[in-house]
């Protein structure tokens, strides 16, 4: 059967972002490739149906999918999409793995071959495929320009006629791609950034970006380039050489996660009792419960006159680039598959077998079995 790929527009709220943007579409339509997409199909990316050239547009998505046996998305669908999708199907995107036994179940009962990107292994060839990297990039920058546009200070030192104004200090929690990215943007801005990291290798990449690392003497390097969770007595002197950073910052940019499990409280509220008055925390890790122990997701509060916020789904703020990015990495996981226009996977792949969540009406990823357990 010729591969045809269906793209719709995305059904969770607030998500503007797309799977398949112009520049992929083509490349697509190259490895002999039909596209089948919904109207206004990137309309919130800001590209227009007439940029995507050669594709077949339709009005429901039943007819998308009912005409598609490749489906790609941002986020996961619904049940109610899952229903239409053809049995046999093959559906990519961001799929949140461990959150929705139901969600497997649907798509197991339809014996939907599943790849969940947040799966993908953390391997050189892999980079490219990447879209927690690419996605956390966008993030990260995000959480910098929420940051400087609540602060109530500038950023950068001024020199002016009526004084000098002195810089504002960051610090951001976390040096994974989301941090360093937060790094560098406020740090473009011209803040003074601390940043800290449980993984001893991120003092160097901290550093190379002009902040300066925060040495809480805790170092929880863990497999896969992921920080593993801490002890009790790890945690403790982690949070008594962190709380002096934080009571100094004028920001406090939060962005630990740790796959498939609930985010580190790591800002305490002893530590928010003790940060300046009128200091702000912007939380990367709302969506997963927050490293802050008061944040609300989705939501901005205040105690003890610091203010906390909870943003979510930060790339879908710049659904431009964050699509053009995310279709990059689906393309190139994707592209070293289709033949002649024929979708053939190697089930051997490292990449392959690592993403794979579901296969032949079955769950098939080891680790997402274990978390939900039913390994």
């Amino acid at each position: 059967m010729s591969l045809t790929i269906g793209v719709v527009r995305e059904s969770a709220p607030g998500e503007h972002r797309v799977a398949l943007v112009p520049e992929t579409a083509k490349k697509f339509q190259a490895l002999g490739a039909k596209l089948v997409l919904e109207n206004t199909l990137g309309l919130e990316s800001h590209f227009m149906d007439s940029t995507y050239e050669g594709a077949t547009f339709d009005q429901e998505k039943s007819g998308i999918y009912r005409n598609s046996n490749l489906i790609l998305r941002v986020a996961p669908p619904t049940p109610e999409e899952i229903a239409e999708m053809p049995e046999g199907s093959v559906l990519i995107g961001l799929l949140k793995p461990f959150e929705d036994k139901a969600r497997l179940a649907a798509l197991n009962a339809r014996k939907i071959t599943a790849f969940a990107l947040e799966l993908l292994p953390r391997i050189s060839r892999a980079q490219s495929m990447d879209a927690l990297s690419s996605q956390g990039s966008c993030a990260g920058y995000q959480c910098g320009l929420i940051a400087a546009a609540r602060c109530t200070k500038f950023f950068p030192m001024l020199t002016t006629a009526a004084g000098t104004i002195r810089p504002a200090r960051v610090l951001v929690v976390g040096a994974g791609v989301a941090g360093l990215q937060a790094i560098a943007t406020c740090k473009r801005l011209g803040a003074m950034v601390e940043a800290y990291d449980v993984r001893a290798a991120a003092k160097e990449q901290i550093e190379s970006l002009g902040a300066k690392f925060v040495d809480t003497g805790v170092s929880a390097d863990g497999a896969g380039g992921y920080a593993r969770e801490l002890s009790a007595e790890e945690k403790a002197q982690q949070a008594e050489k962190l709380a002096k950073a934080v009571a100094m910052a004028d920001v406090v940019i939060t962005t630990a996660a740790i796959p498939g499990k609930k985010a580190p409280v790591i800002i305490t509220v002893d530590m928010i009792k003790r940060m300046k008055y009128g200091a702000i925390i912007v939380d990367m890790a709302a969506e997963s419960g927050g490293n802050c122990a008061l944040t609300q997701p989705g939501e901005h509060v205040v105690a003890n006159d610091v203010n906390i916020h909870g943003p979510l789904n930060l790339p879908s703020r710049m659904p431009t680039h964050a699509s053009e990015l995310y279709a990059k990495n689906l393309y190139n996981f994707l592209s070293p598959w289709i033949k002649d226009g024929q979708l053939a996977f190697d089930w051997s792949d490292e990449v392959v077998a690592g993403t794979l969540l579901c296969k032949d009406g079955a769950t098939v990823h080891a680790t997402v079995k274990q978390v939900l357990g039913d390994a």
